[in-house]
């Protein structure tokens, strides 16, 4: 690429699904105005993921989108009240059958202000999409990524109008890749990919039908089956609408194209175990193009590094993981939110440039462990497979915890009594560096709030009622390092702890700190007073940060 750069961007993104499209939100809402390029014309019509675990509705939460979201909610949103069913067929009998809710019992509002939200993908995307834009977001359409160099002082990028051919040059001090699980950005970037790679390639399409018979009074909310062939899914998605999928086998032959409408009716009615289903045509799923059978392959793949210079990867460019347990979308999102505001301290210089190394430190882990727990859910699920022991699946979506990056551990990486720290810990005991943040309701200017509300914008440090000495430290310390702290005494005059419970829910005395980033994690905490809090607070925020500490 010989020509100059005809445009300037602080960073441009590829890829305009959710995780894209949430990475560019959560930029914006930090001051940096972000290019997103996304080589379709449009969103994708097709619900796919669906489900949003509580942990992910605590991010968008955070970002102004929770009301929101879940005002465009599915029929179907109360899932957690649903019924999980396997089977050989729909009418047939069941192999088990269990009420969603149970999957998760402690995920209760003790530990969380959120609950599930059922909203179909291509609704989110389009929520997200338009507050990044009211915030400042260039959101381009038709748009592809036709190749990039990077230096050390950032990366020269080619663009391409995919409806003119019209080509243009932008220069960006960093590049992410959100661009999918055949990530050009990643090949570029000579990153490669470990894990067993595709698992199944399905078919899925939306359709309507009255399934009352064989439901016989069952509220359905995901069915699994035998037929056409094992690994089959079902899930409503409003009144009549379904959404279906099934596995082909392109070993023995069978392409995605030999599926026609024909061929898709009868693979439904064989999963609904009535021969006569009468199924009302396919649904047109991508926009502008009237196709209406869509190819998805499910995966399991984990990118060897996140980072390559100035070159970052988020969502399914970084990992791939089944559909089981609702990870996938949840931990590109939950990837966006991390990077997010690392990226926007650097380049706002409130913080140094090691910053982002932490970000593959923290997200890689969370990725692996997440891959797992899905595959072996993929195992019981469809093939009557066995629980391993594993954290509970409470503990997977609010318990990750992370063992290094832009914190300071505790008690090295073991626990009290000598043994490794598992990768997720039970959610209502949280409050040690790299995990959440716990939720413990307090009260501020008279309304009732969740602590986690608190949390978003700069770092933050929480005290207890005693804690004095370190929030007449915090403004000092802080503007020392030339940054942004917002400071809060839980149980002082402004925000009062109406339980009396924050200190031993974050693991501190009365007169203890706790500091937690932008993103709602814990960065570092004491359990009581410090002789020096000014000169603690400077020598912990040098070392999350990247900074060097002040002479």
């Amino acid at each position: 690429m010989t020509s100059a750069p005809t445009e300037q961007t602080p960073v441009l993104i590829v890829g305009g699904a959710v995780v894209g499209l949430s990475t560019a939100l959560f930029l914006a809402r930090r001051g940096i105005r972000p290019l997103l390029v996304e080589r379709h014309p449009g969103a994708l019509g097709h619900p796919r993921a669906r489900i949003l675990n509580p942990r992910t509705v605590e991010v968008f939460r955070a970002a102004g989108l929770e009301e929101e979201i879940f005002a465009d909610r599915s029929l179907t949103s109360e899932l957690s009240e649903k019924l999980m069913v396997r089977a050989e067929t729909l009418a047939g009998p069941e192999i088990f059958s269990a009420p969603m809710q149970d999957e998760a019992p402690e995920l209760t509002s003790e530990v969380t202000p959120c609950t599930w939200c059922s909203i179909d993908q291509d609704k989110l995307e389009r929520i997200v999409a338009q507050r990044a834009a009211e915030l400042g977001a260039d959101l381009r359409w038709s748009t592809e990524l036709v190749g990039f160099e990077q230096d050390e002082d950032g990366v020269t990028a080619t663009l391409r109008d995919t409806g003119t051919g019209a080509e243009t040059t932008v220069r960006t001090q960093y590049l992410i890749g959100a661009d999918g699980v055949r990530s050009a950005v990643r090949e570029a970037a000579g990153i490669a990919v470990e894990g067993p790679g595709t698992l199944i390639h399905t078919v899925s399409v939306v359709f309507k039908a009255d399934l009352t018979e064989p439901l016989r009074g069952r509220d359905l909310g995901l069915g699994y089956f035998d037929q056409p062939d094992t690994g089959t899914l079902l899930m409503p998605l409003d009144g009549s609408r379904w959404v279906f999928y099934t596995p082909y086998h392109p070993e023995r032959g069978e392409r995605l194209e030999d599926f026609d409408e024909a061929r898709c009716v009868e693979a439904i009615r064989a999963a609904i175990g009535v021969p006569d289903l009468a199924v009302e045509g396919l649904e047109v799923q991508v926009e502008k193009t009237g196709q209406k059978i869509l190819g998805f392959e499910i995966s399991a793949g984990l990118a060897a590094r996140y980072r390559r210079g100035r070159v970052l990867l988020v969502g399914d460019a970084a990992h791939t993981m089944p559909p089981t347990g609702a990870f996938g979308a949840a931990t590109g999102i939950q990837d966006a939110d991390n990077l997010a505001w690392k990226l926007a301290s650097v380049l706002h210089r409130t913080a140094g440039p090691g910053l982002l190394d932490s970000y593959e430190a923290e997200r890689r882990p969370v990725a692996r462990f997440t891959i797992d727990y899905a595959l072996a859910e993929l195992q019981e699920r469809s093939h009557d497979g066995e629980s391993d022991g594993r954290p509970s699946y409470a503990a997977a979506i609010l318990g990750q915890l992370y063992p290094g990056g832009a914190l300071l551990p505790e008690d090295g990486d073991t626990t009290e009594d000598g043994t490794a720290l598992p990768p997720a810990l039970d959610p209502r005991v949280l409050g040690r560096p790299g995990t959440r943040a716990p939720h413990v309701t307090v009260r501020c200017r008279g309304k009732e709030l969740s602590a986690l509300d608190l949390f978003g914008e700069a770092p933050v440090l929480l005290t207890g009622p005693d804690g004095t000495g370190w929030e007449h430290a915090a403004g000092p310390a802080a503007q020392r390092l030339g940054i942004d702290l917002d400071v809060y005494r839980i149980g002082g005059d402004f925000v009062t702890d109406p339980a009396g419970d924050w200190a031993s829910r974050y693991g501190v005395d009365a007169d203890g700190a706790v500091l937690v980033r932008p993103d709602g994690y814990v960065a570092w905490r004491s359990a009581g007073a410090a002789g020096q809090p000014q000169a603690r607070l400077e020598e912990v925020l040098a070392q999350v940060l990247d900074r060097a500490p002040h002479a």
